[in-house]
């Protein structure tokens, strides 16, 4: 047999995910190990007989996840040594932007669920659009933005002010 027909062989691996509320999704091993969690434990395991259970996403977070997966597929696993944030691509794909264009709530499921899974390319790209939202926005149109409560007393207010002086743009 041919290395290309073998390749062709375990692409046809499949692997089950169960979400938290019991939904079973059937995906191919190579898009299930774009998650580091589900890669070490099919390479410490083997095959799994049984669906790997997701305790910490939905049915609705995991098919989300499932769709980056399966479009990121080809993308390749390694990330640059290079950790310096200047060097870091800021520009999203088109189909990135699209991607995230949902409201704030499945951002930040997704952002968990990348995280939990160890989807360090979804992890990242969910960080970079809550940046986008909160960028050029002072602290009370922030809190519009994700409906936060203020809290402090206007007396507060004025001490962190007066103690983050520097932090201020002038």
């Amino acid at each position: 047999m041919d290395p290309q027909s073998s390749n062709q062989l375990g692409d046809d691996k499949k692997v089950q995910l169960q979400s938290s509320d019991g939904e079973l999704f059937t995906v191919s091993e190579e898009v299930a190990k774009r998650s580091v969690l589900i890669k070490n434990l099919l390479d410490d395991v083997g095959t799994m007989e049984h669906a790997i259970p997701l305790h910490n996403v939905n049915a609705k977070v995991l098919e989300k996840v499932i769709e980056y997966c399966k479009h990121h597929c080809e993308d390749p696993y390694d990330e640059p040594e290079d950790d310096d944030p200047r060097k870091r691509k800021h520009e999203m794909e088109e189909w990135d932007k699209n991607f995230m264009d949902v409201g704030q709530e499945m951002i930040f499921d997704l952002i968990l669920a990348a995280n939990y899974m160890d989807i360090k390319p979804l992890l990242d790209l969910g960080c970079k659009t809550i940046a986008g939202i909160i960028r050029g926005k002072d602290p009370e149109e922030i809190r519009q933005a994700f409906g936060i409560e203020n809290d402090f007393t206007p007396e507060e207010q004025a001490q962190i002010r007066l103690e983050n002086e520097w932090a201020e743009d002038r």
